[in-house]
């Protein structure tokens, strides 16, 4: 915790025009919907005798992943215990709590009441995702354009059984439920026909979104990719097919930071799809060389990013959930690290002299512009991040990892 008082800081902003006070108010209501994946290494409950495929890997083997929803629930619990504010936890259809032997054509909401009774007791979120790999019929490489129509219609099953799910995630809780569609379709090597398995992936999609549900409880959002492993070549769900699609069908578009090339960076997207969608969903991860999924750091496009939903106002059309899951380290800090520094990278762009800055910018005063974004790089935000953190009875910066040790000694190593 800062050793000045927040009081200095409000008074620095206010030199600016920014209210220190409004800023936190805001940040109290973005909810930050965390992947339950990081939690136990994306094996789920379904099936654990089951290695990873489909391009995901999650790699190392510090001990302590969670075994059973009860001990994945734990886990999630302590993190948010040290994480400020009310947000969403993101699952997928493998982590069905049931004693039921399931495939995955046949989930349902009623394999998914202990998630729901236990996020109402917090008053949490709930969104949802089809799990379209780790699967015998998704080892061909192809799920939903699959040229086998009977793999293709399994899994056209599957993800329309989901959104049923999302929907009653939607309807329990009171608050909308995004269902993410994400396939690892493609070809290792350079294919004769891209066309083809496009075509399969539309149609499979028109008939998984053939039934409207309610959009007050459900969202379907569609992901694409660049290239993952074992589909180096040739991706069928590539980002002009899932932003053409989406467009033309009214859906929302995820938006994932580690599915572009190196080079690219999605904060830079984020304006132009929201032209042309009514809604979109950020994947926030941290792509390192390629979509490895490293914990979310306060880095350059972190910040940007959510200086392009604060400058935009776009907040209230983007729904942020993170994408990240790494085996090598503490699981729990993992979650406490990228869910608070995706809140930090927020604060910072709500503290900043938007207004001025534009109107700066519009009259040409580009030398304004840049002196006072440079001097926003020096201002006391971590005092008001401090300030936010004593408001929300949480740990501060130096002192939430001594939490997650006890927690580690006291309940992670008895875990085998």
């Amino acid at each position: 915790m800062s050793q000045l008082p927040y009081s200095y800081a409000k008074d620095r902003y206010a030199a600016f025009g920014v209210d220190t006070d409004t800023a936190l108010r805001a940040l109290r209501d973005i909810k930050i919907s965390m992947h339950c994946w990081q939690g136990d290494d994306v094996r789920g409950f379904l099936f654990r005798d089951r290695a990873l495929s489909g391009g995901i890997q999650a790699t190392g083997d510090y001990p302590g992943a969670a075994r059973t929803p009860d001990e994945l629930r734990q886990d999630i619990d302590k993190a948010f215990s040290l994480i400020g504010g009310r947000h969403k936890v993101n699952l997928h259809a493998i982590y069905a709590d049931t004693e039921e032997r399931i495939d995955l054509d046949a989930v349902g909401p009623e394999h998914f009441t202990r998630w729901v009774d236990w996020a109402k007791e917090r008053s949490l979120g709930l969104d949802f995702n089809p799990t379209c790999f780790s699967h015998p019929k998704s080892d061909s490489g192809f799920t939903l354009s699959s040229a086998d129509e009977g793999i293709r219609s399994f899994w056209v099953e599957h993800c329309r059984r989901c959104r049923k799910i999302g929907e009653s995630f939607g309807r329990a809780l009171g608050q909308k439920c995004v269902t993410n569609i994400w396939v690892p379709d493609g070809f290792k090597d350079i294919p004769v026909d891209r066309l083809a398995p496009r075509e399969r992936l539309r149609r499979s999609l028109d008939e998984i979104l053939a039934e409207r549900l309610d959009p007050l409880l459900h969202l379907d959002a569609v992901e694409s990719k660049v290239f993952g492993i074992g589909s180096e070549s040739y991706v069928v769900g590539s980002h002009e097919f899932y932003l053409g699609y989406a467009i033309k069908n009214h859906l929302a578009y995820t938006l994932d930071a580690g599915h572009f090339h190196p080079t690219e960076y999605i904060s830079n997207k984020i304006s132009s799809v929201l032209l042309f969608t009514d809604e979109l969903l950020l994947h926030v991860s941290r792509p390192v060389r390629w979509d490895s999924d490293h914990v979310v750091i306060l880095d350059d496009e972190l910040q940007e990013i959510a200086y392009e939903l604060v400058r935009g106002g776009l907040l209230a059309r983007t729904h942020i959930g993170l994408d990240f899951f790494d085996a090598s380290i503490n699981r729990l800090a993992a979650w406490v690290i990228g869910v608070r520094n995706m809140q930090k990278a927020l604060l910072r762009a709500l503290l900043e002299p938007t207004d001025m800055l534009r109107k700066a910018e519009l009259a040409g005063d580009y030398t304004t512009r840049l002196a006072t974004v440079e001097a926003m790089k020096t201002m006391p935000w971590e005092i008001v991040w401090s300030r936010f953190l004593e408001e929300e009875n949480v740990p501060g910066d130096t002192e939430w990892l001594a939490d997650v040790r006890r927690y580690e000694a006291d309940v992670l190593s008895g875990r085998n």
